[in-house]
């Protein structure tokens, strides 16, 4: 028996998942034998591939020597090796890593190593984690407390401590009248106060994604944000958090977002999904061995998980991150991440529903919208972004689609395909995409005429 504990039902009825048979490249065929583009890399995830070669070599290699052993009793090589080669490759002179099996589970032990430091350091008052509404960080009880999405995390409210939130410069969403530097100024004037009004000896450290995930579908900040948040943390010595669960490992067209805004180093970086591209369950806390080494003065971390460094997942995470060095995968994010952007901008010229077209390298999104000159959304309960997704499949095309606090930000799909993607497969993409765009345009038309008559 199987428990479908996740299902939608939409005003054209319950969706029917499809089952998975094999996936190849950027595609996945399901059980009927229809191939289907994967223009969102699953979660956003699956950085190189489906069964790319060096990494299912990888992971075989690795399973003939040792499939697990226990961190606390146990290193093992491929552990060491992945932790030297993101040391390299964050270039940010973090010295110490720390693996578990996901994104929650690296933003869970991120604000634990946080606190843990604090506390290391006579910093005991400090416990607060300040973060942005809309934004995902995880799925533990903890992080939905940081979590801005009052929506997802309502069933859960009694179980969690909510911690204090500033608004994310929504720089498309903004108010009449505000340039973009406004925004700026508006959300950094929000954090500061939010600090001096939490009490800044109680406020341990700022969470945020550098360049937006699903919450904000792909937001990048104008570039004085970052240097300015640097600066108020600093002010206050609260630790920086960047949350690089998805826009991390190559797919912006730097190894971390962050990257972009090379002034602005955070305290502690956590990573996952596109860190192992899918091939197995992993996720990374970067920190300095300055602040690990207090830690461990104090008596060592007090937190881990029975798969933490697994061998099978460190190996294949390796070799992952070995490919997007050696095949250039990053100079490829941003080439084609802006042939993508020029044809998505061109396509919003013909349709009256792409409201914002944004993102860096292979992370993007297209913002949906009943009228573009407006901005007006579509009504809640048309969820106008999964249909889309849903008429895509119909061509051939998956998406990811995404609707932050019941719709209250605005609702997206993420246009984020494999970076082993090439110019063929682009175009495909791009017209599956419009195929279905176009679909939805012609149903909602339908449907406004229904009401008029």
């Amino acid at each position: 028996m199987t428990l479908r504990y996740q299902h939608f039902i939409t005003p054209h009825g319950t969706v029917e998942f499809p089952k998975v048979v094999r996936g190849e490249g950027v595609y996945i065929w399901d059980s009927t034998g229809r191939r289907l583009l994967d223009g969102s890399s699953g979660a956003i995830s699956v950085n190189v591939g489906h069964a790319h070669p060096r990494v299912l070599d990888a992971m075989r290699d690795q399973m003939g020597k040792i499939i697990y052993a226990h961190s606390m009793r146990w290193d093992n090589d491929p552990n060491e090796r992945l932790a030297a080669r993101l040391e390299r490759m964050s270039d940010w002179g973090y010295g110490a890593a720390f693996f578990v099996s996901g994104g929650s589970e690296a933003n869970e032990a991120a604000i634990k190593l946080a606190r843990q430091v604090a506390v290391s350091r006579g910093q005991d008052s400090r416990y607060k984690i300040v973060s942005r509404i809309p934004s995902y960080h995880g799925a533990t009880t903890a992080l939905l407390g940081i979590t801005g999405d009052p929506d997802y995390a309502a069933a859960y409210r009694p179980m969690f401590v909510d911690m204090p939130k500033v608004d994310v410069p929504m720089i498309y969403r903004r108010p009449a009248g505000e340039t973009a530097e406004d925004v700026v100024d508006r959300c950094l004037s929000q954090l500061e106060d939010t600090i001096l009004r939490e009490g800044p000896e109680t406020v341990l450290a700022f969470m945020i994604e550098p360049v937006g995930g699903v919450s904000t579908g792909a937001l990048v900040s104008p570039a004085s944000y970052s240097t300015r948040v640097r600066q108020v943390c600093d002010r206050y010595g609260v630790m920086l958090i960047y949350d690089e669960i998805m826009s991390g490992a190559g797919r912006t067209g730097k190894f971390l977002a962050g990257h972009h805004w090379p002034d602005c180093r955070p305290d502690i970086v956590t990573l996952a999904k596109g860190v192992s591209g899918s091939y197995a369950p992993l996720g990374a806390v970067l920190a300095s061995a300055d602040m690990v080494s207090d830690v461990r003065r104090a008596g060592g971390f007090k937190h881990g998980h029975t798969y933490s460094a697994n061998p099978v997942s460190c190996a294949a995470s390796d070799m992952v991150l070995r490919v997007v060095e050696d095949d250039g995968l990053m100079a490829r994010a941003t080439s084609l991440g802006a042939i993508i952007k020029a044809r998505l901008e061109a396509m919003k010229g013909r349709s009256t529903i792409i409201g914002d077209v944004r993102g860096l390298g292979l992370h993007m999104a297209v913002e949906i919208v009943a009228d573009n000159s407006s901005k007006e959304p579509f009504p809640a309960a048309m969820r106008a972004a999964e249909r889309i997704g849903m008429l895509c499949r119909d061509h051939g095309l998956l998406l990811f689609s995404r609707r932050t606090a019941g719709g209250s930000f605005g609702e997206w799909l993420m246009i984020c395909p494999p970076l082993t993607i090439n110019e063929a497969e682009i175009e495909e993409m791009l017209t599956s995409f419009e195929a279905g765009l176009h679909e939805f345009e012609r149903e909602a038309a339908g449907t406004a005429l229904k009401a008029t008559a």
